[in-house]
């Protein structure tokens, strides 16, 4: 059995790929963005064991990481209709990565605030510093470089998983790969050809955010 490869589905939509690869770069950008901020307050929450905001954290923490993210996505789009919520598919795309992302950086963030030592932050009051200020220098910032690589695997998991979001038309790599398939019946070029962008667009992304790391957090140029 012979197969002829052709390169010609590729060269002929390139544009679209380069369209699909940056709607799935902005989802992780925006969905990274809001998840970690409220893993940041979440994680903060749960390692002080705030009075109010401690139980639901830690509802919303069991709740989405113990369901399958497809499903968490098809309750946004499909489910909340009959609430009187209606969200295109990108928008319940960007509200789901976000909010997986902010259960999974909730947990890994308490992580790194956990292992500040009690020490350190005594010794800041001692030095007359503002709760803003011990909060910013001497808990978050050592707290985020203990589990900067474990937070970025998770924004990579959680852009990979993106994939997914296709099912609900959220027009990203994946939906774009499944229609130029439909188009041309070429599934493996044009499959081939979103696995290589999905590993660059992976490569790019890590790098990036170790860039980030050692500029913001680390205190250091890459």
């Amino acid at each position: 059995m012979s197969y002829q490869f052709s390169i010609e589905p590729i060269l002929n939509n390139w544009p679209l790929f380069v369209e699909g690869a940056f709607s799935t770069l902005l989802l992780t950008v925006l969905g990274s963005a809001v998840g970690i901020a409220a893993g940041i307050l979440g994680a903060v929450s749960r390692a002080w064991r705030l009075r109010f905001l401690c139980p639901v954290y830690t509802v919303y923490v069991e709740c989405v990481r113990n369901t399958p993210f497809l499903v968490q996505l098809y309750f946004i789009f499909f489910g909340l209709p009959a609430m009187g919520v209606r969200l295109n598919g990108w928008e319940a795309s960007f509200l789901a990565m976000a909010l997986n992302l902010g259960a999974y950086s909730t947990e890994i963030i308490r992580a790194g605030v956990m292992s500040i030592p009690r020490g350190q932050i005594e010794a800041a009051e001692s030095l007359a510093l503002s709760r803003v200020q011990t909060f910013r220098f001497v808990i978050l910032r050592p707290a985020l470089k203990n589990v900067w690589p474990a937070l970025c695997s998770q924004i990579i998991i959680v852009m990979l998983g993106s994939s997914v979001c296709s099912q609900v038309a959220a027009q990203e790599l994946t939906y774009v790969a499944n229609l130029l398939q439909s188009r041309t019946f070429r599934a493996f070029e044009i499959y081939a050809f979103s696995t290589l962008m999905y590993l660059l667009l992976a490569i790019l992304v890590r790098r990036a955010l170790h860039a980030l790391g050692h500029r913001f957090i680390d205190g250091r140029r890459a």
